[in-house]
């Protein structure tokens, strides 16, 4: 079945309290961002099911990540039932606390409380606070599912770790040492890879590179040099820039905030440009590093160029980027400058706080030179889709970029779909990425490959 506007008029765009096929999970999914740092294990004082319904949802249908060292089926729960409403929670945890200090090797161990204890009002502070003398630390940080999305627990559990477990620092500042603030583990499906292209590029810079999450971590020994970095680094439109903001009340640390995601070269040559400059860094090892990068980039765009030049008649001239603010605006970026793709429909799903949308707006609005666009905030998957069927995209289908949400939407429009983020159910992730110079390679293979088998 097609989707005709001529022929089969939609309904009316009508605005509900309900949120369909969801976007984000609440506020305990931080669970991923502690799971995400090696050898770190969280523990859940929430209802039964909790912890793992974020671990079905974001490590299993999200690009079957799975859980790691200590998340997934591993998370400890209190499992907290109706005794634990009347009565509290304290005890249990603490019975939970002791038992999984006896039972997991990690290195730190952090609570994440969920609606339940936060309502009825458990003192997990005082819980935790008896084992500030066990072999194994612990922190805690509040994050029921009121408080927000995964976005807001994850920018909890940053801080508690920096409070409770790094704490107080006034020794001197390592010159070059940068702390990396990005993308939210697990919600985007290719963290991992793109983290790893992250540090490579930084570290071909000339800086030394705190990465903080995933595989090229160190691990909590990392974490406790966060106080000595000569400054911090926000790589996205809005997500670390509080935790920036702390650390600069903190420790005295300047942050650079930078809102785009590099992908290709000239985002790169970019972000390497900013940084080495606001590092005070000598600039010729990051300009030989750049010119070795573009080289091999441009020699792998060169042979790109004769597959682009033969299939134009294939290939679709615009975009929908349906994701979170992110990818979405490296994404729209990257398509414009390097591809010569023109943005139709750019909505982002991942709700933003308010402070920082006409920051965000402005930065659509100066996609390139001669290129601007609007940018939409939208959480809910029907009005996202009628939107997207309401799109004029000429007389070709598009190349949408969003999730599995999406996939009957892009079937009945005869367009191809690239999954990019949460959801991502028809994709296994492992190390790929979509940024830097390697990743905007693979994205490139990706966004064709996809074209191609659809014309097929």
């Amino acid at each position: 079945m097609t989707f005709d506007l001529h022929d089969s008029p939609l309904p009316p765009l009508v605005k509900t309290n309900s949120i369909e096929q969801i976007r984000y999970p609440c506020s305990i999914a931080a669970m991923h961002s502690v799971s995400a740092i090696p050898r770190v294990i969280p523990i859940t004082h929430c209802g039964p099911g909790c912890a793992d319904k974020q671990f079905v949802n974001l490590a299993m249908y999200n690009a079957w990540q799975g859980g790691g060292y200590g998340g997934g089926a591993v998370v400890p729960s209190t499992n907290a039932s109706e005794r634990e409403v009347v009565f509290g929670g304290a005890d249990r945890l603490r019975e939970l606390i002791g038992a999984t200090q006896d039972v997991l090797d990690a290195d730190l161990f952090v609570v994440l409380t969920g609606c339940i204890s936060d309502l009825v009002g458990d003192d997990v502070g005082s819980v935790v606070r008896d084992f500030r003398d066990a072999e194994t630390p612990v922190a805690f940080a509040e994050t029921g599912g009121f408080k927000g999305n995964n976005f807001t627990g994850h920018e909890l559990v940053a801080r508690a770790i920096i409070d409770q477990y790094v704490g107080p620092y006034d020794g001197p500042k390592q010159a070059g040492l940068v702390n990396v603030w990005s993308l939210l583990p697990y919600h985007n499906p290719f963290w991992r890879g793109d983290l790893a292209e992250i540090k490579r590029i930084l570290e071909g810079a000339g800086l030394t590179v705190n990465i903080l999450f995933g595989q090229h971590s160190g691990g909590v020994a990392e974490w406790k040099t966060i106080p000595e970095a000569q400054f911090n680094l926000v790589l996205s439109p809005w997500l670390g820039l509080d935790i920036a903001r702390h650390l600069e009340r903190t420790y005295g640390q300047p942050f650079l905030h930078v809102p785009v995601l590099p992908i290709g070269a000239k985002a790169c040559a970019d972000l390497i440009r900013k940084v080495v400059d606001f590092a005070g860094l000598d600039p010729a090892p990051a300009e030989a590093f750049i010119a070795a990068e573009e080289r091999i980039y441009y020699s792998y765009l060169e042979d790109f160029t004769t597959f682009y030049a033969e299939y134009w008649w294939g290939l679709p001239a615009k975009f929908a980027v349906l994701s979170d603010s992110t990818y979405n605006l490296a994404l729209t970026k990257f398509l414009v400058n390097q591809l010569g793709l023109i943005p139709a429909l750019q909505i982002i799903t991942d709700n933003p706080p308010e402070e920082f949308r006409p920051a965000i707006e402005a930065e659509y609005r100066a996609i390139a030179e001669d290129v601007s666009t609007e940018v939409e905030f939208e959480e809910d998957s029907y009005i996202i889709h009628q939107k997207l069927l309401r799109t004029d995209f000429g007389h070709k289908p598009p190349i949408i970029f969003g999730t599995t949400w999406e996939r009957d939407v892009a079937k009945g429009m005869k367009a191809p779909i690239v999954e990019v983020t949460f959801p991502t159910t028809y994709e296994v992730v492992l190390s790929r990425s979509h940024v830097g110079y390697r990743g905007a390679l693979t994205l490139l293979e990706k966004i064709y490959t996809t074209i191609v088998s659809a014309t097929a």
